[in-house]
């Protein structure tokens, strides 16, 4: 046993000037911090100034803000019946509406989810579609947060009476 002591403890040596000699790979930096939540306010806000963009989109007859702010996946429910994007955004450059004015008022925020908002609020138009004076509305539209942007996922509006 004696014998193997010196070659046991050369070989302890060895291995331990190995591991000192070694060079540490420097770690890697941590991940950047997520951007902080949004509060229900804040979430608001955005989403009342996106509701504001796309009622004057419609006004002007623009299709770019909807093809940016509507969700590959919506779905629209109006008079017509149901629409996907590529048939909301062809009504929006086809619509026989004249609009000279709107009003979007009474704003409520409700979250379904962190990642899903529902937006109600009333909606109140001068003007015309089809000759035919457009009513005031109640109108809702639902959000999903993908990928930190909220995308437009649904849209609806009843007359009032």
């Amino acid at each position: 046993m004696k014998k193997y002591l010196p070659l046991a403890f050369t070989l302890l040596l060895a291995l331990a000037s190995l591991s000192l000699g070694q060079t540490a790979t420097p770690s890697p930096s941590p991940s950047p911090k997520p951007k902080p939540a949004m509060s229900k306010a804040q979430i608001q806000k955005s989403l009342i100034a996106t509701e504001k963009k796309l009622w004057e989109a419609w006004k002007n007859k623009d299709p770019k803000p909807f093809k940016a702010t509507l969700a590959a996946d919506s779905v629209m429910v109006g008079e017509n019946g149901v629409a996907d994007k590529a048939t909301s955004i062809a009504a929006i450059t086809s619509t026989s509406c004249d609009v000279k004015s709107y009003t979007l008022s009474d704003f409520k925020l409700a979250m379904a989810a962190p990642n899903v908002a529902v937006i109600t609020y009333k909606g109140t138009v001068d003007g015309t579609c089809g000759g035919t004076t457009i009513a005031v509305a109640w109108a809702s539209s639902i959000y999903v947060n993908r990928g930190g942007k909220w995308y437009a996922f649904s849209h609806q509006e009843s007359n009032v009476k």
